[in-house]
């Protein structure tokens, strides 16, 4: 079963906002074993819409379609469906009622005609019950297509996809079995690893293929099973991936799409009732934001100072200033010091540290553009490494980052032997 994903709006298409919706429902459509063959973007415009709809008509068995659902009058998504399935627009009952307590109860006012207006549905369209707007969901099919159309507001669609559209996809069609593992490694990169385990990816099964999915500082390695026995997938994967353990079992940190380092780091310091705190100045507080982002973080994450002028470092950490004119700003010396200081100031058991010279250019420093040394520090030492992380300024900061979790799991690890 192949699935097309279209969207509909200019502010996509000028890049006022970023087109997110397409990658949660290839997403949850991958889970079902329908396959996504083609993505694209288009004009709140009536002939760019119908040109689209003909395109993918009959050649995908399902099109789906986030935008254009709004009740000014700009947005003609309805209309456009109308023309294209030779229907008329009517007024459904239960969904103006929705829109009317919607109003009363979330937002404590009256409904006005405009958006009582959100219930003029094409006839023919079965609903797809938008718990959080007022716009429907609408599901209407033409000879071999199903076209379904979904406001693209992101919670709003979510909620549609999951508890409307997915389950309905489930109970009217058979699928194939598409079973996804995705292995998360660390500080090797992609030539590297590939060359590692070239026998293991060259026998592995035709039923199973292997993607290389790098990004600064770490690979993602995706297995992708098909088939229609879930049960034989399953146990070829597992059996496959025990012998990817054996090759490079040391710089496997995770699995699934969910267990990023910052997920696996969180893991373990709060298993082991562990904090940690940063003192950042060339990666500018991202180490903390990566940290933070995970759910739950509060429990082992105490904060953060971000130093990026020297005075701060002084000032707020206590360096001295004395080091940092001999040593240098970007230096072992200076990291080690930031590292130890926050780990004190802020009653951590680990800290972490970063100076280095991002770039694009030199500064006052003599260290070489994309140099970065990363200083953790605990209870019993404090450890530091000096990196070359080249150019440009994005890719220094991105690997640093990842770097520095990677550190800090390690220097976890060893604290638990």
């Amino acid at each position: 079963m192949k699935a097309a994903i279209l969207t509909i709006g200019d502010e996509i298409l000028i890049g006022q906002i970023v087109d997110t919706n397409s990658g949660f429902i290839a997403k949850s459509l991958d889970k079902i074993g329908i396959e996504v063959c083609e993505m694209q973007s288009i004009a709140d415009d009536k002939t760019a819409i119908l040109e689209a709809f003909g395109r993918f008509q009959n050649r995908v068995d399902l099109v789906l379609i986030t935008g254009g659902l709004g009740p000014t009058k700009d947005d003609i998504t309805k209309h456009t469906f109308c023309e294209y399935f030779e229907d008329q627009l009517q007024r459904n009952r239960a969904v103006e009622e929705h829109v009317i307590r919607l109003f009363q109860e979330k937002l404590n006012l009256v409904a006005t005609q405009v958006n009582k207006d959100q219930a003029l549905l094409p006839s023919r369209a079965e609903v797809l019950h938008n718990e959080f707007g007022t716009a429907p969901g609408m599901w209407l099919r033409k000879d071999q297509t199903v076209f379904v159309s979904m406001p693209g507001v992101p919670y709003e669609m979510k909620a549609i996809v999951t508890n409307e559209l997915v389950p309905k996809l489930v109970r009217e069609y058979q699928r194939p079995y598409i079973i996804h593992q995705t292995i998360l490694t660390y500080g090797q990169g992609e030539s590297r690893i590939a060359e590692r385990i070239e026998d293991w990816e060259n026998n592995l099964p035709a039923f199973i293929k292997l993607a290389y999915l790098p990004s600064p500082g770490k690979v993602r390695l995706r297995l992708s099973a098909r088939g229609t026995d879930k049960s034989v997938l399953e146990k070829a994967l597992k059996e496959n991936i025990d012998q990817l353990k054996t090759l490079i079992g040391e710089i496997i940190v995770g699995f699934e799409e969910e267990d990023t380092i910052e997920v696996v780091v969180g893991r373990l310091l709060q298993k082991q009732h562990l904090t940690v705190a940063t003192a950042e100045s060339c990666t500018g507080g991202k180490i903390s934001q990566v940290i933070s982002s995970v759910p739950g973080a509060s429990a082992y994450f105490k904060g953060s100072v971000v130093c990026y002028a020297t005075a701060v470092k002084e000032e707020v950490l206590g360096l001295d200033p004395l080091l940092i004119q001999t040593a240098g700003l970007v230096s072992a010396a200076v990291a080690v010091q930031m590292a130890e200081k926050v780990r004190r100031l802020l009653k951590s058991d680990f800290a972490i540290a970063t100076t280095g010279n991002a770039g694009p250019s030199l500064g006052d420093e003599s260290v070489p553009l994309g140099t970065v040394f990363i200083a953790i520090a605990s209870a019993q030492e404090t450890v530091v490494e000096r990196f070359s992380f080249g150019q440009p300024r994005e890719k220094v900061i991105d690997i640093a980052v990842n770097k520095s979790l990677e550190l800090l799991q390690k220097e976890i690890l060893k604290n638990l032997v």
